[in-house]
């Protein structure tokens, strides 16, 4: 009776291996296409995209716009509670105005 069962679970372990090794030569055709497709696809797409971002950089204009204010926009009903109240948290003068106008104006 053990050598009936024996034969069985070697006959099981065996048909195991073989679809396990089968499972690993298509795991590793699918790593491969994987890594083939990340060096023609991806790497030069993200070549030509920063490329792309550089020139539009080189051409972009850094002149501040004139000043408009609008009603809708820059609220506020109270003061933020750091500095003078009136500029945000992380406030830029070259690109963020005040709801009065432009800081560098003042001093121009």
């Amino acid at each position: 009776m053990a050598a009936v069962w024996g034969r069985v679970f070697r006959r099981s372990f065996s048909a195991a291996g073989q679809l396990s090794a089968a499972a690993g030569a298509e795991e590793h055709q699918g790593a491969r296409l994987w890594k083939i497709l990340s060096f023609v696809v991806a790497v030069p797409g993200v070549s030509i995209c920063m490329l792309n971002c550089y020139l539009k950089a080189q051409h972009h204009s850094h002149e501040r716009q004139d000043f408009v204010a609008y009603e809708h926009l820059r609220i506020r009903s109270k003061p933020f509670p750091w500095g003078d109240g009136k500029h945000t948290f992380f406030h830029n003068p070259h690109t963020n105005p005040l709801p009065t106008g432009w800081e560098d104006a003042e001093e121009h």
